[in-house]
């Protein structure tokens, strides 16, 4: 079993590997730059089985499980975090929310198009003034009998604009009642529904961010996903998995980092001999390799325990916030073993030093995520 874990995880890094060098690494800079979301390479990864990795063949997915699914993100990660964070939310986010809390009627009509990768799927969550404070979202739905009426807006959704389908939590019942909130699937082209601002980031510039804004959406009575009143419920089990993906976009960056650095230390000479001979960088590098490893043991740890039926709760809230705290620490750490040239666009610990902070504030904060750890260890 084990082997076949590993020889599944070989042959995922390779794949993704040569697509990277081939799909991504010519383009990343010009994409970055541009603001660009590539929303044709996504259709390219759906054709390599990396936008349903976690979805059963019968629904058109590749049935992989989580180990294959880390491999994938961190792989891509190395070419560019972006591109692996729109892979992410579109995995762990919309297509699994559908996956575990869909009927099979509902699987039936939209996991194909999104594992195939023919659909781009959002998950709408946040609010303008709703942060972690979701209970409190303005979102609301509105029974009219024959269907839902949706009024209000979320921000900060990756593909929020360029997606072709979202999972919406709205309100449902009274403000700040965690029974209150409903996930809906709406379909791009749905009256009522159209995305709105860009975002302009920092880093990640890849991965589309934007407004979703709901206008007297109409929202037909078969597109609620389980219960009435039970969103915030599923919504914390959704970000359980996705606090996994974060944490392998996290080790993905810190890897890459790492990798740069040490090929780096070797090529540069300074006072006739290569910088890696310098205490001052060798054992940096020590200390950047024991940390991306401690990351990538957390994030198994918390896969193993999800693969066995376990509560994951604690386990991925940790990994996700040592492996973003890491991937932070890393890319810092890269920029300075490289010196004037890391600040710089000529070498990629730059981007990774950017894009990096991200993980440590989406899918919940890193303050969070110790609250998340601190409740369960009173529990």
């Amino acid at each position: 079993m084990i082997q076949d874990i590993f020889e599944t995880q070989k042959m995922i890094e390779d794949s993704v590997r040569k697509f990277g060098e081939k799909h991504i690494a010519p383009f990343r800079e010009q994409w970055d730059d541009d603001e660009h979301f590539p929303k044709e390479l996504f259709h390219q990864m759906g054709e390599l089985g990396l936008m349903g990795v976690l979805v059963p063949e019968m629904y058109g997915g590749s049935g992989l499980g989580y180990h294959a699914y880390v491999s994938a993100i961190a792989e891509l990660a190395y070419f560019d975090p972006g591109i692996a964070l729109s892979m992410a939310a579109h995995n762990s986010l919309c297509t699994n929310h559908i996956l575990m809390f869909g009927d099979d009627a509902q699987k039936q009509m939209w996991l194909p198009k999104l594992a195939t990768g023919e659909w781009i799927g959002a998950w709408g969550l946040t609010e303008p003034n709703t942060g972690s404070d979701a209970g409190n979202m303005m979102t609301v739905a509105e029974d009219k009998g024959d269907y839902w009426l949706l009024n209000g807006a979320k921000n900060f959704i990756t593909h929020g604009k360029s997606g072709d389908i979202a999972v919406v939590m709205a309100r449902t019942g009274d403000k700040g009642d965690k029974h209150a909130m409903t996930a809906f699937v709406v379909e791009r082209g749905t009256v009522g529904f159209e995305g709105g601002r860009k975002e302009k980031k920092l880093g990640m510039r890849s991965s589309e961010t934007t407004e979703m804004i709901f206008t007297d959406c109409k929202v037909p009575k078969q597109n609620v996903l389980g219960r009435v009143g039970e969103g915030f419920v599923q919504a914390l089990k959704i970000l359980d998995g996705g606090r996994i993906s974060i944490a392998a976009l996290g080790y993905g960056i810190a890897k890459g980092a790492l990798k740069c650095s040490i090929e780096y230390a070797q090529e540069r000479e300074q006072f006739g001999k290569p910088i890696a001979h310098f205490q001052g960088i060798s054992f940096k590098l020590a200390d950047m390799a024991t940390e991306v490893e401690a990351a990538y043991l957390l994030i198994k740890e918390a896969i193993e325990k999800k693969n066995r039926g376990e509560d994951i709760n604690k386990a991925s809230a940790m990994a996700k916030y040592y492996a973003s705290e890491v991937a932070v620490r890393t890319s810092n750490e890269a920029v300075q073993i490289f010196g004037g040239y890391g600040f710089t666009k000529d070498y990629p610990v730059e981007k990774y030093y950017r894009d990096s902070k991200l993980c440590t504030i989406g899918e919940g904060t890193s303050e969070i995520q110790k609250l998340v750890i601190s409740r369960c260890l009173f529990k």
